[in-house]
């Protein structure tokens, strides 16, 4: 008896304790599952407010490099005009200029006795000094590409300025006629001795295709900007900034072009900044609401509102990068905010970035004006 007691009390004991242990693993499960999601929207307005700070962080950076500041001066536009203009592209049927047609080192004149009056090349202001076989090396004073208008005048001054802004081209391709171009250049920058960044650009264009245009900058400390825009049937624009592998911020803007309405309509939306992630997309009759998402978490009691701020019937890119788009927050507290400010002056940087990196008046204008003056004069 005592052994069958000790049996009936060891398989008691064993039920006792798989009972517990399946009482644990079911509150353990159901404490996860409610933790997660609880966590998952209570934390999207702290998430939200740590990935802008990141953003900020990396914009302080990249809006206070020297780099930057030549991106994005505001007196580009008064720089020399880009030579793909109308009267320009009057070559047929196909004409081109690569980079082995205007290797060299090409150094700004400071002296005005170099100057030829009412002529106006880019060779006037610039002396090939030494031959290149794989580069296209200009040189100029920094102070020139600051204040671009005076690039092509002379001041008694100039005789004291260093030619002490490096422009290197290590790649460059420009085809060109009447109706299409195809555009690429690689080039690294250096400001007094000091690696400012590299910049890359690709255009084109032709009447199946449409129109293209890519740039990025790299900044010598990591970060990234990035945009590129493709017309045609199906029109993207995306512009992005990330930190090594670390997306910091990208908006990217789908519309296709709608043949019986002939004009381009919304497809797809999403703007991302660290791990947060707002996203709208095509439904079954018209455009999904806006979705916002947590490290890929389904943010189900926030809200997120769309609104375009710009006018328009056809639009290729709507974005809140170019001003044309505000998205308002409401988070699941019931307390609301938009991204513009959220970003504050961040967003006024990221919008001067991009300008420049979609216009790039001096890097463009001037390498090209040479080249272009290189390639007539074989002419």
């Amino acid at each position: 008896m005592q052994t069958n007691g000790l049996i009936i009390i060891k398989k008691k004991s064993m039920k006792t304790t798989n009972y517990f242990l399946a009482l644990i693993l079911l509150s353990f499960v159901t404490w996860s599952c409610t933790t997660s999601d609880d966590l998952s929207q209570g934390t999207l307005k702290t998430s939200i407010n740590k990935n802008v700070q990141e953003l900020t962080t990396a914009m302080n950076a990249i809006s206070s490099s020297a780099s930057y500041k030549v991106l994005t001066n505001s007196d580009l536009e008064a720089g020399p005009s880009y030579v793909k203009s109308s009267s320009d592209l009057t070559v047929a049927p196909i004409d081109s200029i690569m980079l082995s047609d205007i290797t060299g080192v090409y150094e700004y004149n400071r002296s005005h006795n170099t100057y030829k009056k009412w002529q106006l090349s880019m060779l006037n202001f610039f002396t090939k000094s030494a031959d290149n076989d794989t580069q296209m090396i200009v040189k100029l004073p920094e102070e020139k590409v600051l204040k671009p208008r005076t690039l092509l005048f002379y001041t008694p001054a100039d005789t004291l300025l260093t030619n002490n802004y490096v422009f290197t081209l290590n790649d460059y391709v420009y085809k060109f006629n009447r109706y299409l171009w195809d555009y690429k250049m690689a080039s690294t920058i250096n400001i007094k001795d000091v690696a400012a960044g590299d910049l890359k650009i690709q255009s084109g264009y032709n009447r199946n295709d449409g129109y293209h245009f890519a740039s990025e900058f790299a900044f010598p400390g990591g970060a990234m900007a990035k945009c590129d825009y493709s017309s045609g049937d199906t029109a993207v624009a995306t512009y992005a900034i990330s930190d090594g592998t670390k997306t910091l911020y990208e908006e990217k803007y789908t519309s296709i072009n709608n043949k019986l309405l002939r004009r381009h309509r919304e497809n797809s939306y999403s703007l991302t900044v660290g791990d947060i992630q707002i996203i709208r997309t095509l439904g079954k009759n018209s455009l999904d609401s806006a979705k916002v998402y947590v490290a890929g978490v389904l943010q189900v009691n926030s809200k997120v509102e769309v609104v375009d701020v710009a006018t328009t019937t056809d639009s290729t890119e709507v974005c809140l990068t170019n001003q044309k788009r505000e998205l308002k927050i409401t988070f699941d507290d019931g307390t609301s905010t938009t991204m513009t400010q959220l970003l504050g002056t961040t967003m006024l940087d990221i919008r001067k970035l991009f300008v420049s990196l979609r216009q790039t008046y001096f890097a463009t204008s001037v390498v090209d004006w040479i080249a272009w003056d290189i390639y007539r004069s074989k002419k």
